[in-house]
């Protein structure tokens, strides 16, 4: 698991965005191959999807080539409903971006046979191909999903019965009426998320402390759901300092220094990728200039050694053995009368 601390929930939700953003490009989906996608509800990730709408609209994201399943639903609020999930997913993201309208999956809280509904969101989830990239947030009490405290850890989609804690925190968007919050949910099951390649949650607040706490630093559970990940091989958190209030200084500490090394190496492959293009830059200039280079290697002008555009080249070896003493025929062309005599002659002359 990677913990990413920054110090606000905007900062927090920028590096998500950013990272969700990095993943779908480099996967580069397609119509035939797209990009599996699964997406929370609530408060935490509105932010994250403010900044996705963003980067649509600036050009630097298609959703075009992705599929969605979004993690949960009421059961009996009608999906035109201002609080349903299916409103909150059009106002915030789909509604903005150019994502397709078959590509979206939500769950049916209205469905006639609920555990049909829940089975069938299953399968079509395995027929995509599997979730590529599970986003997800906690509640207060660290359950993910609609995962109240006590669901197993192996559960699929179900259909689950909302801790008290949760109707009182989802009170907010019900105009603080308990009463109008329903009691049930359609959720995918912890099970479901951890079959996904990757899960990044988004944790912000002074009231997620407890919960991030449990999730990061305690065992896993079935009493804080989200600790889950802890068996995930591919999870990040994304956190704010606020909600690291609960763990321990040094544990903090120790994520911080984690990510600044990985943040070195990476600036640090980057600088040495920089030096090798700059050399390999150098390098094709200086064997292009010696392309350039005209050198006679036949010693056709070895008198003047100069190419028929007048620059001096070097001359052949050939040219220079044939004008020394060496290369003489005639020992007697030589001047000032010295003479070289041959190896023979200086074997012959030696005394025994």
């Amino acid at each position: 698991m990677k913990l990413i601390i920054r110090d606000d929930a905007e900062s927090a939700s920028e590096y998500v965005a950013q990272y969700m953003i990095k993943r779908i490009n480099d996967f580069a989906p397609t119509p035939e191959r797209p990009f599996v996608l699964g997406l929370p509800t609530g408060s935490s990730p509105e932010k994250i999807y403010k900044y996705l709408v963003e980067a649509y609209k600036n050009d630097n994201i298609s959703f075009a080539n992705v599929v969605t399943f979004n993690m949960d639903e009421y059961v009996d609020l009608a999906e035109d409903h201002p609080e349903s999930y299916h409103s909150f997913m059009y106002k915030h993201f789909f509604a903005h971006v150019d994502v397709k309208p078959e590509n979206v999956h939500l769950l049916n809280g209205n469905a006639p046979d609920l555990l049909v509904e829940c089975a069938e969101y299953e399968r079509k989830i395995r027929e995509a191909g599997g979730i590529e990239l599970f986003l997800g947030g906690i509640g207060p009490d660290g359950h993910i999903a609609f995962n109240e405290p006590g669901s197993s850890l192996r559960s699929r989609t179900r259909v689950a019965i909302l801790a008290e804690d949760t109707i009182r925190a989802n009170s907010r968007f019900f105009d603080n009426d308990i009463s109008q919050v329903p009691k049930q949910a359609l959720s995918v099951g912890v099970g479901t998320v951890m079959d996904a390649r990757e899960v990044v949650l988004i944790v912000t607040g002074h009231n997620k402390a407890v919960a991030l706490q449990k999730v990061v630093e305690g065992s896993v559970s079935q009493m804080w759901t989200a600790s889950c990940l802890q068996m995930h091989e591919n999870a990040i958190i994304a956190c704010d300092d606020a909600a690291t209030d609960e763990m321990l200084v040094k544990n903090a500490r120790y994520f911080k220094s984690i990510e600044r090394v990985e943040v070195e190496q990476i600036e640090r492959k980057g600088r040495a990728t920089v030096a090798a293009t700059s050399e390999d830059s150098r390098s094709y200039q200086w064997r292009g200039a010696l392309k350039k280079l005209q050198v006679d290697t036949d010693g056709a002008n070895k008198k003047t050694h100069k190419a028929e555009n007048g620059e001096l080249t070097p001359d052949s070896m050939h040219g220079r053995l044939m004008d020394s003493a060496i290369g003489m025929d005639d020992i007697e062309k030589m001047e000032d009368g010295m003479k070289l005599t041959n190896m023979g002659s200086r074997v012959n002359t030696i005394e025994v």
